[in-house]
């Protein structure tokens, strides 16, 4: 099994003096797969990148890439992987084509065909100075260096960042195309409705601690629903407040909603004994919601 593991973490620990930016981090991501992780600003997803890519030592425990040690084989691991890191920057007077050229030559070379279909899928202007493009043109020419000597692993923090929906799309695209190929990506976002789209699986860090990992359609088939409730008069909040998964429950007059992650038929039976029950409708709670449900409960 561990030549099927892409990443593997143990126990890895990250302290800033009192501050515990990561906590005890047990992680095994699949190769083949595309693994969203998840969390706000500061909650502990670019150190445990900058800790597995040797950029800074852990306080205590272990990682590998590919079954290679993160530190000990960390040059080795450079030639497997692709990176693009949440503070990208690049050299201003060079112009994309150049900056392209210049990791190019440190990869020992890639093919330029390929370079160019990239550039092409994504819209990139590579005749431009880096330091004359907007954020997302240069974000653009970040992820055509990431993507170019067709990595065995993907790793990208909150890659997204200044690119249009059209080229957000086209960029989803392309990495489920690297999972399709056998290949793994690594995708650290807040943006929850890339991950939603594009994750095999999602992990949820909270203050440095990893609170979740689970399959997207796994989340998606405990989630927590909203239902609206029409009756013919009014209601008392009081007759939903308490029931098994039912939680929020807001009315107004003769319409109650609430979130409910229990079985259905008991909350029907218990609104149709009280009261003449009009109409109902239910929608699945998104990955937003799950998300902050974990983040309120942290998980419980």
């Amino acid at each position: 099994m561990t030549d099927q593991i892409a990443i593997h973490t143990q126990g890895l620990t990250k302290h800033y003096g009192d501050v515990k930016a990561l906590v005890d981090l047990d992680l095994d991501i699949i190769k083949g797969e595309v693994f969203g992780f998840l969390g706000p600003n500061g909650a502990g997803k670019t150190t445990m990148i900058r800790t597995i890519l040797d950029e800074i030592r852990p306080t205590a425990g272990s990682a590998s890439i590919l079954g290679m040690d993160t530190h000990r084989q960390s040059v080795e691991i450079r030639d497997h992987i692709g990176y693009v890191p949440g503070d990208l920057a690049m050299y201003p007077n060079l112009t994309g084509r150049d900056t392209l050229t210049f990791f190019a030559n440190l990869r020992g070379g890639v093919d330029w065909e390929f370079v160019d279909e990239l550039a092409e899928r994504l819209g990139a202007d590579l005749d431009k100075k880096v330091g004359d493009l907007s954020s997302g043109n240069r974000q653009k020419v970040g992820l055509i260096q990431a993507f170019m000597n067709r990595p065995d692993l993907l790793v990208m923090d909150e890659p997204s960042s200044g690119l249009d929906p059209l080229v957000q799309r086209e960029f989803q695209k392309m990495m489920r195309e690297v999972a399709s190929e056998g290949r793994t990506v690594f995708l650290s976002s807040h943006t929850l409705s890339e991950v939603q789209r594009v994750a095999d699986r999602v992990g949820i860090i909270r203050q440095g601690h990893l609170i979740a990992v689970e399959g997207v359609a796994d989340l998606r088939s405990k989630a927590i629903r909203t239902v609206n409730l029409f009756f013919d008069e009014p209601v008392e909040q009081g007759v939903f407040v308490g029931l098994p998964g039912v939680r929020d429950v807001a009315v107004e007059n003769h319409h109650v909603t609430l979130s409910f992650d229990g079985q259905m038929e008991t909350l029907l039976r218990v609104a149709a004994e009280r009261y003449s029950l009009l109409d109902i409708s239910t929608h699945e709670a998104d990955l937003e919601e799950i998300f902050l449900t974990y983040y309120e409960e942290g998980g419980a």
